[in-house]
């Protein structure tokens, strides 16, 4: 058996620390349903900010409110506005990655949902166990790629902003990733 990521939120902030709470982290009931995060299920932080590493349970809170409230020892590790991933795992053998889907969701700063995607293994023919990252809005082919850290469709948002054309766009894209 291995251990895997089954459902990620990747860039979450940090909204409150509650030092005198039992413990846990308070999430959103709905970032939780919308990713497959379980009430009490255990999980792994890491904060992007500090680098801390730690570990602890799942509990809801106010459903809409876009909370993420590390408690007690936690509490610790964090302040307001500390970017977070926060990932959930399960065990199964190799050959069952092939049937996993694995959800993450991202985040705005406002710890609204930005992306859904998922983390998918197939078997290619360069690899047994191959990687790519599947945008679910979309499922278009662009949205595929074989990169596990390249998100095409920010990078095509960022050179539009930088006042690239959609052809110059177009063909940077065609140059330096497998769509």
């Amino acid at each position: 058996m291995i251990q895997v990521v089954r459902a990620k939120l990747h860039g979450i902030r940090v909204t409150g620390a509650d030092l005198a709470y039992h413990g846990s982290i308070t999430l959103d009931p709905e970032h939780c349903e919308r990713a497959g995060f379980y009430p009490l299920e255990f999980v792994d932080i890491w904060n992007k900010t500090t680098g801390a590493r730690l570990s602890t349970y799942v509990i809801h809170g106010e459903p809409g409110s876009r909370c993420c409230v590390l408690n007690g020892a936690a509490a610790r590790t964090c302040a307001p506005g500390d970017e977070l991933i926060i990932c959930a795992s399960e065990y199964l053998t190799a050959p069952d990655l092939y049937d996993l889907q694995a959800k993450v969701l991202t985040f705005l700063p406002d710890n609204t949902v930005d992306q859904e995607l998922a983390y998918e293994v197939f078997k290619s023919p360069e690899r047994e166990y191959d990687f790519r990252v599947v945008d679910l809005e979309t499922h278009l082919p662009q949205a595929l790629h074989t990169y596990p850290n390249v998100d095409v469709k920010r990078i095509r948002e960022a050179l539009g902003k930088k006042g690239w054309s959609a052809d110059e766009v177009e063909a940077f894209c065609a140059t330096h990733f497998s769509l």
